[in-house]
């Protein structure tokens, strides 16, 4: 079963960019004027496709064979058993096989989401008490909260990938090879965007 991961406010930020240049290309087109709208249109698309790369697509994917790990313009597989390491700052790193490193675009920890978590480790967790005004979290809850505690989205992300690599070495799997692949789709969107801007320019 696929578990994805993903900066939720990039993602959020990247459709409502989409939503934006729909009612301005529908502007734009209902009220052409020529060169200037054409120009417009090319810079619009030129932007989106940037968007696309940097916000829309890249994610972090969890498969029964390995992680992949979709970055702006590149796709890349690796294994579980092939997993060495994994180390998390502000970005979460893979490092497998002879000094080889994938540096995940998504989830990322901010300085400004690091110092929230560590205050939130610092403060005392909320248990039932006498007076109603007190706050009381079902227990479900409360273990979330535990287990989060002190960690960032990217922390808690690293910590899974390193399960799951523990895991597939004390299965005994053979590690197969890391597979990195250009992300053709991205690539493609933003050549051809360029393109288009170049022409929209030319074009007298």
């Amino acid at each position: 079963m696929k578990q994805t991961y993903r900066s939720r406010a990039s993602f959020v930020l990247g459709w409502v960019w989409l939503a934006f240049v729909a009612v301005n290309v529908y502007d734009l087109i209902a009220r052409y004027t020529g060169k200037a709208s054409l120009v417009a249109l090319a810079v619009l698309a030129v932007l989106t496709a940037f968007v696309y790369a940097v916000a829309l697509r890249p994610a972090t994917v969890f498969t029964e064979g390995g992680l992949v790990g979709r970055n702006p313009f590149r796709t890349t597989f690796v294994p579980w058993a092939a997993i060495d390491e994994v180390t998390v700052s502000h970005a979460i790193s893979v490092h497998h096989g002879d000094e080889g490193r994938l540096r995940l675009w998504t989830p990322m920890s901010s300085a400004r989401e690091r110092a929230k978590a560590q205050r939130r480790r610092g403060a005392p967790p909320a248990r039932g008490g006498r007076f109603p005004t007190e706050a009381t979290l079902p227990k479900g809850e409360q273990a979330a909260l535990e287990a989060f505690a002190g960690k960032t989205h990217a922390d808690y992300v690293g910590e899974q990938i390193r399960e799951r690599a523990e895991a597939a070495r004390l299965r005994d799997e053979t590690a197969a090879q890391v597979r990195t692949t250009w992300a053709y789709d991205a690539i493609g969107l933003v050549v051809a965007t360029i393109v288009l801007l170049v022409v929209a320019i030319a074009v007298p």
